[in-house]
């Protein structure tokens, strides 16, 4: 395999490629003005086969040139030693490969540019050009950024031999490469609950997952690590702290950490963390814990974290058992059921083993309890229920005994199913939300344990846009939101902001950002893990497809899932090992237990959820 100019690859490149005909070694077109570099065809690569970037050769010419650095680029070299071969030295120095990494569809069009400043032929302009979709910032965070990329890269003569001196910022790499050598892991903070802190069902220990993205096999749980001591990223930070010392950082700049044989860690770290207490420790190990807890080998949890002081004398350690009480699934619950409204508008209720749903407990479960769509407490102790016209939210126990679902809670004068409530959702914390879509009052309201005060909660401005479904993540910091605008609805995240004191809280929505950029129109999404989300959509003129997505937007790193023809609603539940429920519109209830296909479950039911 050869690129144009004659030269071979090296014989590591050609071990790694030869193992499985593997992609980064790629062939470039041999003729033509512009050229491309081509991605790598596939991003499931083996992660124990590496592949390494080729250094230049004589008389390469620019085009060439700039075509090699870029594929060098994409090689699994800790500092990129053969791509800085393509720089002349002080370029090599000045260039700072992880200031930005631009995502491109596919790897870029590489084409000369005449050089109006050119006149003894001792410079060149290459340009770089194709279509940008997101962007991964210093602090390693994901961000859809879909427009036109365009880049000038100059080059100088260095005695016989083109060398670039005017490198780009960062790395550029296709969509397949960026998933090669990247992979998606949650770095965990407190939530800053604020005025809520002191009635959260969960305390104060609530875990948020901050997705971020480090390379796949260059040291990835040291990489992990020093993210997390960075502190939250700029999307997340204002609404979570992390319990780690500003300044607080690896004992040693070059240690590298890795798991022990018990699957353990070990943290040494700086001075800066050598004299906090053993309560705040025991919180920093948990938030150790829990962002390397995906890095160990196959399917193994991590075992527990030590932290040490720079001199290794121990600060804390915590075991994997003792981490269960911050683990995340304490505000997420430990769902026993799937819950839909059924041809009589009554509550239904379905476990993993039962074919036919049975109706709920107390009045939700009566058949005049005339229901629209319903929400289930995290603890399964409580429901939430828009009636059939969309006009009155109610709740009440799920407790046999009880006929009686109390008074109207929220009530919307909008007129209409589609101008009135939206399906409520419950935090983990014991708040339930519920938008009133009432056009001449529109509002999004979180009511105080449930049963508590409607306070009404401070939304960005939608630019015309009006909310149509919504959902709360367990952790209570982050919303996701049906957002209908100019024909098309999108999926926005936004982050729950909590100021104002308990008897008077002031809740606002911050900073909503697209979840599915790629998706023109949405119809209709869940949770499905701490920083997760599954989203039935469609594509500019194209059929609905069911994916999962990152909460940053990225997509998510997950066999994909077929779906049930004309999805209209969807569940799922954070324990990614329970089974997704549908609402489709031939097939009524349908459900995807493990190994096997959708079935329907009840043809007239309607609205499907798990608690949250």
């Amino acid at each position: 395999m050869r690129r144009p100019g004659g030269r071979g690859l090296s014989a590591p490149v050609l071990l790694a490629c030869g193992a499985l005909l593997l992609s980064g070694c790629a062939s470039m077109p041999d003729s033509g003005d512009v050229r491309r570099v081509d991605s790598s065809p596939r991003s499931d690569v083996d992660s124990q086969v590496r592949v390494y970037g080729v250094s230049p050769g004589k008389g390469e010419q620019p085009a060439e040139l700039v075509s090699g650095f870029l594929e060098a680029t994409t090689s699994d070299e800790e500092n990129f030693g053969t791509a800085k071969e393509y720089l002349t030295k002080s370029a090599s120095k000045r260039w700072q490969p992880f200031a930005a990494t631009t995502v491109l569809d596919q790897a870029p069009d590489v084409r000369v540019e005449t050089d109006p400043g050119d006149r003894d032929g001792n410079g060149k302009t290459v340009v770089l050009s194709g279509k940008r979709i997101a962007v991964v910032d210093e602090t390693h965070a994901y961000k859809p950024d879909e427009q036109p990329y365009e880049e000038r890269i100059h080059l100088t003569l260095s005695g016989s031999e083109w060398r670039i001196d005017g490198p780009p910022r960062g790395l550029i790499l296709g969509e397949s490469d960026f998933q090669r050598i990247y992979r998606s892991v949650n770095k965990y903070y407190f939530a800053d609950l604020g005025p809520d802190a002191e009635d959260s069902k969960a305390g104060d220990n609530v875990l948020v997952a901050d997705p971020v993205y480090v390379r796949r096999r260059i040291d990835p749980v040291t990489a992990t690590v020093k993210a997390l001591l960075d502190g939250p990223t700029g999307w997340l930070e204002p609404v979570v702290s992390s319990s780690f010392p500003r300044g607080a950082a690896l004992g040693r700049r070059d240690e590298r950490l890795s798991l022990d044989d018990s699957n353990a860690l070990k943290i040494r770290l700086n001075e800066r963390a050598a004299r906090i207490s053993a309560a705040r420790c025991a919180r920093m190990a948990a938030q150790t814990l829990f962002t390397v807890q995906d890095l160990g080998e196959g399917s193994s949890e991590v075992s527990g974290v030590r932290l040490e002081r720079q001199n290794g004398s121990e600060l804390c350690a915590l075991s994997s058992d003792a981490a269960r009480a911050y683990a995340p699934d304490g505000v997420e619950g430990h769902p026993r059921h799937q819950y839909f409204v059924d041809s009589e508008n009554r509550m239904v209720r379905l476990s993993d083993d039962e074919d036919r749903p049975q109706p709920v407990p107390g009045p939700f479960g009566a058949v005049d309890a005339g229901l629209g769509s319903v929400a289930v407490s995290r603890d399964e102790r409580d429901a939430a229920g828009v009636t059939t016209d969309g006009s009155a939210l109610y709740v009440t126990e799920l407790a046999s005994g009880s006929d009686d679902r109390g008074k109207v809670r929220v009530r919307s004068r909008g007129g209409s199913v589609e101008h009135g409530l939206t399906a409520p959702s419950w935090d983990g914390l014991g708040g339930l939300w519920v938008a009133d879509r009432d056009p001449r009052q529109p509002r999004l309201l979180r009511l105080r344990g449930g049963t508590g005060p409607a306070d009404e909660v401070r939304l960005p401005e939608l630019d015309g846009g009006r909310i149509t479904a919504l959902r709360v993540s367990a952790d209570g910091s982050r919303i996701a939101m049906l957002v209908k605008r100019s024909g098309h609805t999108t999926l926005r995240l936004g982050r729950i902001e909590r100021r104002g004191t308990a008897d008077a809280p002031k809740l606002s929505v911050g900073a909503l950002r697209a979840v599915a950029p790629k998706l023109e129109d949405v119809d209709t999404f869940s949770w499905a893990g701490d920083s997760r989300l599954v989203v039935a959509g469609r594509e500019s003129d194209g059929v609905q497809q069911l994916q999962y997505v990152e909460s940053d937007g990225s997509p998510a790193n997950v066999p994909e899932v077929p779906g049930p023809n004309g999805v209209q609603s969807i569940g799922a539940s954070e324990d990614q090992t329970r089974p997704l429920i549908a609402e489709t519109r031939e097939n009524g209830i349908v459900r995807l237990l493990p190994n096997t296909d959708w079935k329907t479950v009840d043809q007239d039911g309607s609205a499907p959820v798990y608690p949250g």
